[in-house]
């Protein structure tokens, strides 16, 4: 049997096990990734994400692949069934504070092959594929994980001292933790559709739409080219032999397009479920991505909270695997991260009651209404929960949790690109001379985006973290220099503290 080493397994090599391993790589962390599937699964799943997510595929390094391969989302309306609008969601067409644009639409696969090119091309990645781990026997100083071999059926043991399953909603990992996955109350039956039309139908429209009915909800979205999805809740009696039927699949789209128009893609009947896991992490062992939660899709969020968990979860596990902390901070990745997803997840099922036109008073609350009686909703940025990061930063720390804005920097490159995937501590104008800074320094001038950031925040200096959360901030001369002490150790290879200093 064949013995394979890494700093890190990962099992599940979907969207967030294949960001993470990607993350980590750059790092210079050794990872392994195991997923059953022989390749890529090629047909339409997550078709949304936001501009936080474009970020941190930009410090995974495809950001400008992937944005040749999407399109920009103008936003979302739930209209009743007279076609009045409930509730608008309008999403910016310009790039927003996060250096991208607000939303996008994607094809999944396409994100997949990019991650999975770029992981290709990483020397301490391996990837093994039509692999399925069958075990994992944590001991004291590593963890073995057993994988079978699905083209021979052979067995492979891999160590590593730490383990991340994202492997989904039945997820191995989940169960050796021990979690139990804790219902928040939404259970429903959807039926899928993904077409591709034959001929450019703009009638269809670029928004979102979701048609809230008591009776019979559906949901409309654009996709990159020309996929398009609908989304059709099914009832108690509707068995999915029946909805699934090339016949009655046309039934319900009958209202937008023929036979004629379009071939059918893809059709499967999904339970949307609003769940989140009560252990994140065990040990050596730690969840993430649908392992960890599920969130019905009325927001797009379900890929996004995943990937937002792999960003949190990846400068940490390589700070504990170079020895750099105490592996108390990965405590801090479910304190964080839990009630950040569960913002979401809550959100989302108020809009499927909406949808469901269950409990419009209470969902219209989320927006304000305009002259003409519409509500319009904002989008929603909940913080990280509250956590010291493993004694690294006070948990009452000013600002802390919140994402800081990646503006364009005056030399005409992004905040992240200038920076790296460190720690920065960003000041308005010099860092006193007497002031030595543990972390690389971003010195920004009166005028600038950066200092315009700093200014929205009240504040003159944010220490932000490789995830771009803020860690803590600073007023006085007083507070910045003992910010500027502060010891944020950077994940990257060869990285000394307070290395790079810059002026924008």
């Amino acid at each position: 049997m064949r013995h394979d080493r890494a700093d890190v397994i990962i099992v599940g090599l979907g969207p967030t096990g294949a960001t993470l391993a990607n993350l980590l790589a750059e790092c210079g962390v050794r990872v392994i990734v195991v997923d059953r599937e022989a390749g890529i699964y090629d047909l339409p799943r997550a078709v949304h994400f936001d501009g936080e997510t474009m970020r941190v595929f930009q410090s995974a390094g495809i950001s400008e692949s992937l944005s040749r391969e999407v399109i920009v989302n103008p936003g979302m309306r739930f209209v009743d069934p007279h076609g009045e609008i409930l509730l608008d969601w309008p999403r910016p067409r310009e790039i927003g504070p996060q250096g991208w644009h607000a939303s996008y639409r994607l094809h999944q696969p396409d994100l997949e092959r990019l991650l999975r090119e770029n992981l290709a091309r990483r020397p301490n990645v391996s990837v093994l594929t039509n692999m399925v781990a069958i075990s994992v026997n944590v001991r004291k100083q590593d963890v073995i994980v057993t994988c079978r071999n699905l083209r021979n059926g052979q067995t492979r043991n891999l160590s590593s001292s730490y383990v991340v399953g994202c492997d989904g909603a039945r997820s191995l990992v989940r169960g050796v933790i021990g979690s139990e996955m804790f219902d928040l109350g939404f259970k429903e039956r959807w039926l899928v559709v993904d077409v591709l039309l034959k001929d450019d139908r703009p009638d269809l429209g670029d928004h979102s739409i979701q048609y809230c009915s008591p009776d019979r909800p559906m949901t409309y979205c654009r996709s990159p080219k020309n996929r398009r999805r609908w989304e059709i809740a099914l009832r108690d009696d509707e068995a999915d032999e029946q909805v699934t039927r090339e016949e009655q699949v046309w039934s319900f789209l009958a209202p937008w397009i023929e036979p004629g128009d379009a071939e059918l893609e893809r059709r499967a009947v999904y339970t949307f479920r609003s769940e989140i896991a009560e252990i994140w992490r065990k040990g050596r062992l730690m969840i993430a991505g649908d392992a960890a939660h599920l969130t019905p899709p009325f927001m797009g969020q379900g890929m996004c909270t995943g990937i937002r968990d792999a960003s949190n979860l990846a400068w940490k596990l390589a700070l504990c695997v170079k020895g750099a902390v105490s592996c108390d901070i990965l405590d801090s990745y479910q304190e964080e991260r839990a009630p950040n997803a569960r913002s979401f997840i809550e959100t989302a099922m108020r809009l499927g009651r909406l949808i469901n036109a269950l409990d419009k008073g209470s969902t219209l609350s989320l927006g304000s209404r305009d002259e003409t009686g519409v509500a319009s909703m904002e989008t929603i940025a909940p913080p990280l929960g509250a956590s010291d990061v493993g004694g690294l930063i006070p948990a009452d720390t000013p600002h802390k949790g919140r994402l800081f804005p990646q503006p364009m920097l005056e030399d005409g490159r992004l905040l992240d690109d200038a920076v790296g995937y460190n720690p920065a501590l960003i000041v308005r104008g010099a860092l006193p001379r007497h002031v030595a800074a543990t972390v690389p320094v971003v010195e920004c001038t009166d005028g600038s985006a950066l200092a315009a950031a700093l200014a929205g925040l009240d504040t003159n200096a944010i220490l932000v973290r490789p995830d771009r959360y803020i860690a803590a901030s600073a007023r006085t001369e007083a507070d910045v220099a003992a910010l500027a002490a502060r010891a944020l150790p950077s994940p990257m290879p060869g990285r000394a503290s307070g290395e790079g200093s810059c002026a924008v």
